[in-house]
């Protein structure tokens, strides 16, 4: 009785999530302008109520009952993980004042639009303002949540809990150490073609592709939609309902493919969570307050990078795909062949923008973010400060000069909507890719489908190993439940090193 009124409550915390987010899928696919202000109000108002019902204290009996009734359980049951997913959340929520939880819910409703201005017009002296405000109470919710070495490290546990500077730092220096070489070296030889990727391909065709090709690894239509927006997304509100946007240039094909993809990826996830867990802590993110089921932000980030890029950007994909791939481009492809075509999606050319980044060097976008991020939080860089210091990292990762804020430290969304703290998760998630991959394409059945376009025995693989378990585990326990190991970086090493050699010639 006492476990049953508890997920019943939590449910209805999910309900009010659910709503926030509807409430925000809108205001970045179809709201007018004129709403922003209204709509802060509103999101503000959910996340706020959704927070307080959950610490609330007739929350906090339901669940001191629920613990005690399923107490006599294994300890690594769902219903005893179901319990102390509400218990770590409702702690880490105690700590943090409800008003500064509502300041920062409205600021970043609002912070998005002011953020959307200032990019349009590269001017990064407007979103100033913000940015320092959205600074300043990250800083006071790091004091808030508590730390051991550095305030940083509270503000990930939000989205990779149990990341720290400090373990982070081996890792990219692992990737700098074998990635650098490869970029080099790569830069001396001559370049795949790119020409026809610059054609002009239609909007319309461009969407209807990279859907289709979003439903061949696994989306549901009927559960899901397609819509573009500036900064692609995926939201979900329970896995009836998982919808993904694009981002479209009509002389850049690749940006919507691939972005199609890579979002598909995402919402596979949430599609293919267990249905017993809809509505529950194990697919909530309570500390946050998101209705989503992957464990860590990485971990999801892990199946749109796999289906992406282990998957999108592999030879063997379009080997078999490219006539679809040229059907829907008759004219812009007329030229062009799979190989080609492969060769050209997998270009090596360090570029400015992050979501546009080549596969090999889009980590050291990441590694960038973290460090001034954290440099932000500690004090010891100034938001005013913040483009010399974008733009000397650029220079010192890429070798790129910018142009630009627009092209430079006004790309992201993330900080508009007071996001600080989840950067790292893309290369997590590139190396939880490699990782799960290797170990997927081990299964005979899974290697078999790959090499007739059936994607079905991949996306049946991760469901098994990832999708279903919702936040049931750690990410270092469905790591070692799928692979046998915790974080290792040196598949996706080796899976970097072999595709560029093999197309570089190296």
């Amino acid at each position: 009785m006492g476990y049953a009124a508890f997920l019943d409550r939590i449910g209805q915390v999910n309900d009010l999530i659910n709503a926030k987010q509807i409430l925000a899928w809108d205001a970045r696919t179809m709201m007018p302008p004129g709403g922003a202000e209204t709509r802060a109000k509103q999101e503000a108002t959910l996340t706020v109520m959704a927070r307080d019902l959950l610490v609330s204290d007739d929350t906090r009996r339901l669940l001191d009952q629920a613990e005690a009734e399923v107490a006599h359980l294994p300890a690594d049951a769902v219903e005893r993980a179901q319990c102390v997913q509400a218990r770590q959340a409702i702690d880490y929520h105690l700590r943090i004042p409800g008003a500064l939880v509502a300041k920062r819910a409205e600021l970043g409703a609002i912070g998005h639009e002011v953020w959307a201005h200032a990019r349009a017009e590269s001017n990064f002296a407007a979103f100033v303002p913000t940015l320092e405000a959205t600074v300043a109470l990250n800083r006071e919710m790091a004091e808030c949540i508590g730390y051991e070495a550095h305030p940083y490290d509270a503000l990930m546990y939000r989205f990779e809990p149990g990341e720290t500077v400090a373990s982070l730092q081996p890792l990219f220096a692992t990737l700098r150490a074998a990635m650098l070489p490869l970029v080099r070296a790569i830069g001396a030889r001559p370049a795949p073609r790119i020409d026809f990727l610059q054609r002009a391909y239609p909007k319309d065709a461009q969407l209807a592709f990279g859907l289709s090709m979003a439903t061949k690894i696994g989306y549901d239509l009927n559960r899901g939609r397609l819509d573009t927006t500036v900064h692609p997304f995926e939201v979900s509100f329970t896995r009836n309902d998982v919808r993904i946007t694009t981002r479209i240039n009509e002389y850049w094909m690749p940006s919507s493919l691939f972005g199609s993809l890579h979002e598909a990826g995402h919402a596979l996830y949430e599609q293919y969570a267990d249905p017993a867990f809809v509505r529950t802590p194990l697919a909530t993110d309570l500390v946050g307050l998101y209705a989503v089921s992957g464990v860590s932000f990485g971990a999801h980030e892990s199946q749109s990078r796999l289906f992406e890029n282990h998957v999108g950007r592999s030879r063997e994909f379009w080997e078999l795909n490219f006539p679809e791939a040229r059907a829907a481009f008759p004219e812009q492809l007329a030229d062009v062949d799979a190989e080609t075509f492969w060769r050209g999606v997998n270009r090596v050319a360090p570029g400015l923008i992050r979501v546009e980044a080549d596969e090999l060097t889009y980590d050291f976008h990441i590694m960038l973010r973290v460090d001034i991020e954290a440099a932000l939080i500690d004090g010891s860089l100034k938001v005013t400060d913040l483009p010399a210091a974008w733009n000397a990292k650029i220079k010192e990762y890429l070798g790129l000069d910018v142009p630009n804020d627009r092209l430079g430290v006004l790309q992201d969304v993330h900080w508009s909507s007071g996001q600080i703290g989840t950067f790292c998760n893309y290369t997590i998630g590139n190396v939880m890719a490699g990782q799960l991959f290797k170990t997927a394409v081990k299964d005979t059945r899974v290697a078999a489908g790959l090499a007739a376009a059936n994607y079905t025995p991949l996306r049946e693989w991760m469901t098994e190993h990832v999708h279903q378990h919702g936040r049931r585990y750690t990410r270092n326990e469905l790591l070692v439940r799928a692979t046998g190991r915790t974080l290792d970086p040196a598949p996706y090493i080796a899976h970097l090193t072999s595709k560029y050699s093999t197309i570089y010639g190296l």
